[in-house]
């Protein structure tokens, strides 16, 4: 995997391409002081939220919301009020751009989304209303560090030079999709070679019973919209097959380990020959066969911040503390916006 084919693999590059097979996006660059906010390691605030750093200032307004829990025994000598930043036009600019899209999307940066973070969200998902909901999301994403910082790291030219890039917010408009309808295909040599159950930790029985049908949708898809139209010769894409048997393009990916082989494997996918008995002809095609094999989902483990670890170990609570107090301050918006009937 070469630097020039992450390169390709950008949001802004490949969605031009496809974009009549795709859900509707918007790109936004992504200010200098945007990106040090996000790559910023302090708290879990969000902007236009309250922060606490540590200080030798004596703060009573913070005091009462703690005492009443005896589990809190904190010294709030050690605590002063202070101001996440605030990015008034880049608000305003996302804001318009998600009301353009129907009100909500689903955000990620130039390569990936915050898929390992939605365990913060209060409702499970990455479903944004808001620049705070991106902020919370993307704070508390590795995916979306790696983008910002390493999106190199597994490149075989490491002696070339990085290329330039200029970081973008990218908002799709929000579709509700059923797991069980995406799959990830390997592309080689402009071949369709594997298609693969994205997720696979579950059992899904239309994809046994329809998976002559889904395959073929797979294969049609590809030959006609997507092969040899394409920057590279080598990649991978996400799919999605919907309740009427059309197939949508999700995203595109670098062919390499940066991108997970999911029910394949690396060494197989790379010397382009996957053997899949069950499959004759066309691609090889896995998927998870039955409830005995289904798995934990690979980004639980992202679920346990190393804030919490810290905590647990009496030796950082400044995170989680900043944490529950955005959490009730959600809350108490929600309550605002949505009164009782």
């Amino acid at each position: 995997m070469k630097k020039e084919q992450v390169v390709h693999c950008q949001f802004s590059v490949w969605y031009p391409i496809f974009k009549k097979h795709t859900i509707k996006s918007l790109i936004l660059p992504l200010p200098q002081n945007v990106i040090d906010y996000l790559l910023d390691d302090g708290t879990l605030v969000v902007s236009g939220r309250y922060e606490i750093t540590q200080t030798h200032t004596h703060t009573q307004n913070l005091q009462p919301e703690m005492e009443q829990s005896p589990e809190w025994k904190v010294d709030w000598c050690m605590f002063s009020l202070t101001m996440a930043p605030e990015f008034p036009e880049f608000t305003s600019t996302v804001l318009e751009a998600i009301n353009a899209l129907g009100g909500c999307v689903f955000p990620k940066l130039n390569w990936s989304a915050p898929r390992d973070a939605n365990w913060i969200a209060l409702n499970s998902s990455l479903e944004c209303r808001s620049l705070s909901d991106v902020f919370l999301l993307f704070k508390s994403s590795d995916f979306i560090t790696h983008d910002l910082t390493q999106p190199f790291l597994h490149c075989s030219d490491q002696d070339s030079p990085d290329p330039v890039i200029s970081y973008e917010l990218v908002l799709r408009k929000w579709a509700e999709l059923i797991p069980g309808g995406e799959f990830r295909c390997f592309v080689k040599e402009n071949k369709l070679i594997a298609v693969s159950q994205r997720d696979y930790t579950q059992y899904y029985q239309h994809i046994l019973k329809q998976e002559q049908h889904i395959s073929q949708a797979i294969q049609d898809f590809f030959s006609q919209h997507v092969q040899y139209r394409f920057l590279d010769e080598d990649f991978v894409f996400d799919v999605y097959r919907d309740s009427q048997g059309r197939v949508w393009l999700l995203d595109l990916n670098p062919f390499g380990e940066v991108t997970d082989s999911l029910l394949f494997s690396w060494d197989e996918l790379m010397s382009g020959e996957v053997v899949d008995h069950q499959q004759q002809d066309g691609p090889a095609f896995r998927y998870t066969t039955s409830e005995v094999t289904v798995q934990p989902s690979p980004c639980l483990s992202y679920r346990i911040p190393r804030d919490f670890v810290d905590l647990s170990a009496g030796e950082d609570a400044y995170k989680l503390i900043d944490f529950l107090k955005l959490t009730k301050s959600q809350q108490e918006e929600s309550e605002e916006e949505n009164p009782p009937q």
